[in-house]
């Protein structure tokens, strides 16, 4: 099994120089990849997320890219219908060449309905519009010149060309365990799902390796830590191994910069022997 960490990109612990001291120790303590989360716009006073403050997760990746060579950059995750796809898809082949080809798109459709209003996104299209717009990134990363007929997002495609491609194709995980976010899962590259305990995640991971028994599909879970019991965490991951998953990122709860540091070396010693 596989480790990622995420990046304090949220909050007051995060920042320029927070970004690249932990995405240095992510590739020197050998985690096999770093990751962001999104949320554009929130409203005032919202009781979760904690914080308003969400340094962009594609330019803190770009940001965590220029100083490392070989740990991996993922979002977990992007919310695909709040974004217009090719703009994004610009972005995402810009970050995977910058980088040597080692991003991830976990993606997602999101869940605050008032932040999809404030970006003028229709709430209830947005699993069609995410269907499109990964369907409509996918055209523009591979056809040159490419055409494309899009019925939810507002986009008229018509022998057209758009480059860079990517250098490496851009593995998608789809975050979510809704039936829907399952079956989208499945018709790509991997699944992506958050806070489930081994024995909730065993019936999902049992169902998914059944479908896609294919190695290239990837089985990933998102857990947080609250930092008191590095043994709790080390059984929790073995737990996570012994159903399947086949890769974990571990989000710790510090927020302030140096206690985020000293927990994601105390992750390290929990993932003794899950890390390159």
């Amino acid at each position: 099994m596989r480790l990622g960490i995420h990046l304090p990109q949220i909050g007051r612990k995060a920042g320029p120089n927070a970004i690249r001291r932990a995405a240095e120790q992510a590739e020197q303590l050998g985690f096999a990849d770093v990751w962001t989360s999104e949320h554009i716009i929130l409203p005032n006073g919202a009781p979760y997320p904690p914080s308003p403050s969400f340094y962009d997760p594609v330019l803190a990746l770009t940001w965590a890219a220029a100083y490392t060579s070989r740990v991996g950059l993922g979002t977990s995750v992007l919310v695909l219908p709040m974004r217009h796809p090719l703009p994004l898809a610009k972005e995402l082949a810009t970050l995977q060449n910058l980088s040597g080809g080692r991003f991830i798109l976990g993606a997602g459709v999101g869940w605050l309905e008032a932040e999809f209003e404030a970006l003028g996104v229709p709430f209830h299209e947005r699993g069609r519009r995410m269907d499109e717009g990964i369907a409509m990134m996918r055209a523009v990363w591979s056809d040159d010149p490419v055409t494309f007929e899009a019925k939810y997002v507002p986009a008229v495609i018509d022998n057209m060309r758009m480059q860079p491609k990517p250098e490496k194709p851009i593995p998608i995980w789809i975050g979510g365990t809704s039936e829907p976010a399952l079956k989208r899962a499945l018709r790509y590259e991997g699944w992506h799902g958050s806070r489930a305990t081994p024995e909730q995640a065993a019936p999902i991971v049992a169902r998914l390796r059944s479908e896609r028994p294919d190695p290239d599909f990837a089985i990933s879970l998102r857990s947080a830590w609250d930092g008191r019991d590095e043994g709790a965490l080390r059984a929790r991951l073995q737990g996570f191994q012994a159903v399947g998953v086949e890769h974990v990122l571990v989000e710790p709860f510090e927020r302030e910069l140096g206690d985020w540091l000293a927990a994601v070396e105390r992750i390290a010693r929990a993932g003794e022997g899950m890390l390159s």
